[in-house]
């Protein structure tokens, strides 16, 4: 990637080499920051989202059998699929935005190269680069069991509403 970031060498650009590298290297960190600034923002709202459609399923579910109709239930079957769909969109984001911070960090350990110190390429040594969870566990791998989590609850709720609009008293 080097050979790819690196159009010029420094003798050939000019003594500003270091100055605009300097820059270049500050607006990508900056990118990166920005990249986890919208993470957390998406996070965030697939969290609401999910919560009140968890709030919604709570209080169909907790209405009587006199006060629920079937009604009700097909409602129910339709917000739980929609949550199930939210589930998966956010799983994918979430794996979007892992492969997009792959990406940029790649980047900016190739620029540090260049650079007199390499702060971000000395965090990823100090942290095992990953591999060893007791000295750094990925933030992608606690973060992505958030949505099966919920998924796993809109798929209960699904069922018991099949179950309820079909009539039966329970599973077995």
């Amino acid at each position: 990637m080097e050979s790819i970031l690196q159009k010029q060498e420094a003798n050939d650009y000019g003594e500003q080499f270091q100055n605009h590298l300097l820059e270049i290297y500050k607006l990508y960190v900056n990118t990166a920051e920005k990249i986890s600034d919208r993470r957390q923002s998406a996070n965030s709202f697939f969290l609401s989202v999910n919560t009140a459609i968890m709030a919604v399923i709570g209080y169909i579910l907790g209405l009587t059998n006199g006060e629920a109709t079937k009604g009700f239930y097909w409602w129910l079957i339709l917000i739980t699929l929609a949550g199930i769909i939210i589930c998966y969109a956010w799983f994918r984001l979430i794996q979007s935005y892992k492969q997009m911070n792959l990406g940029k960090f790649s980047v900016i350990h190739n620029i540090e190269k260049l650079l007199p110190i390499s702060p971000f390429i000395a965090e990823w040594k100090a942290l095992g680069e990953g591999k060893d969870s007791k000295k750094y566990l990925l933030f992608t791998k606690v973060e992505q069991k958030v949505p099966w989590a919920f998924l796993l609850m809109h798929i209960v709720a699904f069922i018991t509403a099949v179950i309820k609009v079909s009539g039966c008293k329970t599973l077995f």
